[in-house]
């Protein structure tokens, strides 16, 4: 099975590296250097030279604020170009998983949202992400679009990796307190995909579409700063973790708006692999235990993977 990676150095691109080195599994990993998601060209090129059997797509413009000042630059790369990849993928019958995101939605939903609820994004790096979906969704027919929500791990560039740098410099950390989420481990999203390659190499076929993926259980940002500072504090990296002061999004305005509520209901997917994804407070517990062995990965660039 020749699997085609790209984004491989961003968070899930990191974690795919890890994941998809398995027996009879010939991976080749592409990042920003060998093919800016700028260029499409540069993109198309690579799976017209290649000739995968699997094409995956973890590569996005991520910066949610940056993505308000360069407009353009966040819709050629998380739009346009996905839409030339699709495009690529589908001439040549080659199957693609691309990663999407909750901030499709506005937040203003009282349960999970399910695949078939109405998308309207409230900022432009949503708004972005949505076009790269229907793009894909209007020229390719073997497709899966994972969205998911929240994404951590231990690479610097997410949310946990500033929590735990601020916990380092601060007494007090002020984190929002009313906006609520699925929080998703790279490594739990590098398995499912993992596990849909091997699906497809069994079967020769993956139902295809559209599937949220993301942790179970939402929480607040508050809660899940809390809970990062108590895992620290528990591997001994934070000797002893800050206060954590709730503040509302009022008190902390940003450039981009942000979704109040975007937990997303992933029982479809579930039901596809047998099972959900682990609970996120599983990769909290493995990234800090990674940190307090000082085995820590390189750093990595956290806009353009």
């Amino acid at each position: 099975m020749k699997i085609l990676l790209f984004g491989a150095s961003g968070q899930v691109g990191r974690a795919c590296r890890d994941t998809l080195q398995q027996p009879g599994w010939e991976l080749t990993t592409v990042g920003r250097k060998q093919a800016d998601f700028v260029c499409p060209d540069q993109v198309t090129g690579w799976v017209q030279r290649s000739r995968p059997e699997f094409v995956i797509n973890a590569a996005a413009y991520t910066d949610v604020e940056g993505a308000e000042k360069e407009p353009q630059l966040a819709s050629m790369v998380n739009g346009e170009c996905v839409g030339s990849l699709a495009a690529a993928c589908a001439s040549f019958n080659i199957p693609l998983i691309h990663l999407s995101t909750d901030f499709v939605f506005n937040g203003q939903a009282s349960r999970a949202y399910r695949e078939d609820d109405p998308v309207a994004p409230i900022n432009t790096y949503g708004a972005s992400k949505l076009k790269g979906e229907r793009l894909l969704r209007a020229v390719h027919p073997q497709h899966i679009c994972l969205r998911t929500s929240w994404v951590f791990s231990i690479y610097p560039g997410n949310f946990v990796s500033t929590m735990l740098r601020l916990a380092a410099q601060r007494t007090t950390v002020s984190v929002v307190g009313d906006q609520v989420g699925c929080p998703t481990y790279a490594g739990d999203i590098a398995d499912v995909i993992a596990q849909l390659v091997l699906r497809y190499q069994q079967h020769e076929d993956l139902p295809w579409g559209l599937y949220h993926c993301s942790s179970p259980e939402p929480c607040s940002r508050y809660e899940f700063t809390r809970h990062i500072f108590a895992e620290a504090e528990a591997e001994g990296l934070l000797d002893p973790a800050p206060w954590v002061k709730k503040i509302s999004s009022y008190q902390y305005p940003t450039l981009a708006a942000r979704p109040a509520y975007g937990a997303l209901d992933s029982s479809k997917l579930a039901q596809l692999l047998g099972q959900p994804l682990p609970h996120w407070n599983r990769g909290i517990r493995q990234i800090c235990q990674t940190l307090a062995s000082k085995t820590v990965p390189a750093a990595i660039p956290p806009v353009l993977n």
